[in-house]
């Protein structure tokens, strides 16, 4: 049998630069377009729906209230006034309570991440005698809960009322707030480098002071994120444990301007028009400065904090 090849059929083989290629179709050709505009569409309106009530508020507290209800206020401001910003900020009440809100957030925060993350630590070694049963218990405590009387009884026995411990300690530690950090610290830190630290003479306290908290900066900055907003934002522990209205923090402080306002627009007699029309213009500058001044401080803070979470967690660890 001739193994020659054939001189017919020798140069049939195109090379592959001249093989034809198959038709695209329309699907294959705008499917990555049509899906990249949709979802760029999408998430432009969902900003859009985040961000414009936040805006709305800023302008809407520097405008005319006459002309936010009629409805000329939608993307700048009209009859541009500073009345309702001058009248928070004149009361002595604010200023107090702006220094009670920062001891409070300073100090919590401070009490709650340091909890969690020894606590999480503790929880995520697996040689540590009764962690499931201290997690069991940890765990039903998200589901069951003795009540506001019997958190009061607890907070009273321990003589802790009027006082910041009473605002600071009873919330201190969060359960999902723990079991986000035993997770992060079982899967991000390998039992291999705690082996080593210890052939280096390490202790368990070295260990977890110079190696794991190096190692999980992004979940403190978490950690901080999330108590900061807390008890930033917090005012209903004050209104039940606190008696002395000189140790509110900003947000109850701000909440007693409020009721106050609406009490006094609405207490004016039918007859006088005008008075009642100027209570209910304060009234509505207030409630939307006081928003401004309570989450302002907050938006400004959190996106230097963010830079924190694009940081890998074990570079150079092991490594």
């Amino acid at each position: 049998m001739s193994l020659t090849t054939n001189p017919r059929t020798a140069n049939t083989a195109k090379p592959a630069a001249y093989q034809v290629r198959p038709r695209r179709t329309l699907r294959d050709r705008y499917g990555d377009r049509a899906f990249s505009i949709a979802a760029t569409a999408v998430l432009l309106l969902s900003i859009l729906a985040v961000v414009y009530p936040l805006y709305f508020i800023v302008i809407a507290s520097i405008s005319d209230p006459n002309a936010v209800y009629e409805g000329k206020v939608w993307l700048l401001p009209s009859g541009i006034t500073t009345e309702g910003y001058e009248r928070i900020f004149a009361d002595s009440r604010i200023w107090n309570g702006l220094g009670n809100t920062l001891v409070y957030t300073v100090l919590g925060t401070a009490v709650s991440v340091s909890t969690i993350l020894c606590g999480a630590y503790a929880l995520s070694r697996k040689d540590m005698p009764g962690r499931k049963i201290l997690m069991l218990l940890f765990v039903i405590t998200m589901f069951f809960d003795g009540g506001l009387i019997t958190k009061y009884l607890v907070v009273r026995d321990l003589g802790m009322l009027d006082t910041v411990w009473a605002v600071v300690l009873p919330g201190a530690v969060g359960v999902w707030n723990l079991i986000i950090a035993r997770s992060f610290f079982e899967h991000t830190i390998p039992n291999e480098l705690r082996e080593a630290a210890q052939m280096d003479g390490a202790t368990d306290f070295k260990f977890f002071f110079k190696m794991v908290l190096p190692l999980s900066k992004p979940l403190i900055m978490l950690m901080i994120m999330i108590h900061v907003v807390a008890h930033w934002n917090s005012f209903f522990d004050a209104l039940i444990f606190l008696n002395d209205d000189t140790k509110y923090p900003l947000q109850l402080v701000l909440r007693n301007i409020l009721i106050q306002s609406d009490v006094s627009s609405t207490g004016t007699t039918g007859g006088d028009i005008e008075s009642y029309a100027a209570a209910q213009r304060i009234a509505e500058l207030t409630k939307y400065a006081m928003i401004v001044v309570s989450s302002l401080p907050l938006m400004i803070a959190l996106p230097f904090m963010q830079k924190h979470f694009t940081k890998g967690a074990m570079i150079g660890a092991v490594k």
